[in-house]
């Protein structure tokens, strides 16, 4: 990597180039999800231009980029936070916050989705959309002109929170300095965490055999596997996903489909089941 990074000589984004990352991140921020990255592709697709100017280098624009296709997921509208303070992290240290900024990204994804998802796609189309739908039921077209309003202001907001998280992402570094692993330790810790929360919520394995004599039945799933630990099944599917990964021949898309095999496979002969309780 060359030197471009010693501080003062970085090439600077101007507030234009800014804004049409973040403008981009706005409105692709659906497109190209996938059930191995989910948003990763429009991740880099909203980051290439700004780290074009930040990394002329093209070994480490090719490092950076390949960095931003890593796993991400987030409520659209909070990304914009997210992504503004990557961004003014890579400006200020370029790849020496390479981990800092991956950390940053997969500790705050899951806690600012709890938020958003609650702000954007529940409180504000309850409140707004009963109001419009009220309004439009009686005839009157006010209502509709309310949504239009609204989902225009939507996108200021957008806006102001990329402009946020830059600020707030360029005065973290400053004030951090040289101690830049203190970030990096400090997400990394927050981020565990999150992934650790991932694992025992999101991935939902339910075994629903019973064992019975006479009188006596005793399950499986909540008589043994969840007195052991609780989401014990998730941990272990998730480290032998790991472990598939690590091999040379097992690729996501081969371990998906093998999960999905299984899947089937275990509901069929009634190994695996949906847990409805």
């Amino acid at each position: 990597m060359n030197n471009q990074f010693e501080r003062g000589t970085v090439n600077r984004l101007t507030e234009k180039e800014r804004k049409a990352a973040f403008r981009r991140w706005t409105f692709v921020a659906g497109l190209g999800w996938n059930y191995e990255t989910q948003q990763a592709p429009s991740v880099a697709f909203a980051m290439s231009k700004a780290l074009r100017k930040i990394y002329p280098n093209d070994e480490d624009y090719i490092e950076a980029m390949d960095n931003h296709f890593k796993y991400f997921n987030i409520t659209p509208q909070m990304g914009n936070l997210v992504l503004g303070a990557t961004l003014a992290m890579e400006e200020q240290d370029g790849l020496k916050a390479k981990d800092a900024v991956q950390n940053l990204k997969i500790s705050l994804m899951g806690p600012l989705s709890g938020v958003g998802d609650s702000l954007f796609w529940v409180l504000w189309p309850t409140i707004i959309g009963g109001i419009s739908g009220y309004m439009a039921l009686q005839g009157n077209p006010i209502g509709a002109i309310i949504w239009i309003i609204v989902s225009v202001a939507l996108y200021f907001v957008k806006m102001a929170l990329s402009n946020l998280g830059y600020s707030s992402g360029t005065k973290l570094i400053t004030t951090l300095g040289d101690k830049i692993n203190l970030l990096t330790d400090a997400a990394s810790v927050m981020g565990l965490m999150v992934v650790g929360t991932l694992i025992a919520t999101v991935i939902k394995i339910y075994v629903p055999l019973t064992f019975k004599a006479g009188e006596v039945s005793l399950s499986l799933q909540t008589d043994v596997i969840d007195k052991i630990m609780p989401a014990l099944l998730p941990v272990l599917l998730t480290a032998l996903v790991y472990w598939l990964l690590g091999k040379k021949w097992w690729t996501p898309v081969k371990v998906i489909l093998l999960l999905v095999v299984v899947s089937l496979v275990g509901a069929y002969f009634g190994i695996l089941g949906i847990q409805t309780a």
